[in-house]
């Protein structure tokens, strides 16, 4: 099954969503730092709510040790950026896919980007809109990814 990288993330609430849909989907959730607030932040675990027993977490203390552990266990690295080449719903998921998903304020890194198997993103109709927001932007990616690989049923 896909699972899901936050490289950066620096809202707690944002990932505090996004380990609850990691818990309702049974989905692996790396976080990759530095982070931009404590793992213990009342706001990251108020969103959370009382499922994060239930989250299957991971924490990579930087890029490099994230990308050695995923080399390690194998898959494609597809980097979800508003400067994407693909339509995430045009594109072809795989169940060994990490979705990387970069900070709120300044996205994937460059050189993280560069280094993606794939680069994907979500089509934003509107000139004025830049971005969505993070934990939307995750369960857009995550569920046309489970839609697509059946895991939906």
């Amino acid at each position: 099954m896909p699972q899901i990288v936050l490289v950066h993330p620096q809202i707690p609430p944002n990932t505090g969503n996004i380990a609850r849909t990691c818990a309702a989907t049974e989905t692996e959730l790396h976080l990759v730092g530095p982070l931009g607030f404590e793992i213990s932040d009342r706001y990251l675990k108020r969103a959370g709510l009382d499922y994060w027993p239930y989250v299957n977490l991971h924490y990579h203390e930087s890029i490099a040790t994230f990308q050695s552990y995923c080399k390690q266990r194998g898959g494609r690295t597809i980097g979800f950026s508003v400067r994407g080449s693909d339509n995430y719903a045009a594109f072809q998921f795989q169940t060994d896919d990490w979705l990387i998903f970069g900070s709120e304020t300044t996205g994937l890194p460059p050189d993280m980007l560069a280094e993606c198997t794939a680069t994907v993103y979500i089509p934003m109709p509107h000139p004025k809109v830049r971005s969505l927001n993070l934990s939307v932007s995750v369960a857009i990616g995550l569920f046309e990814a489970r839609r697509q690989l059946g895991y939906l049923v």
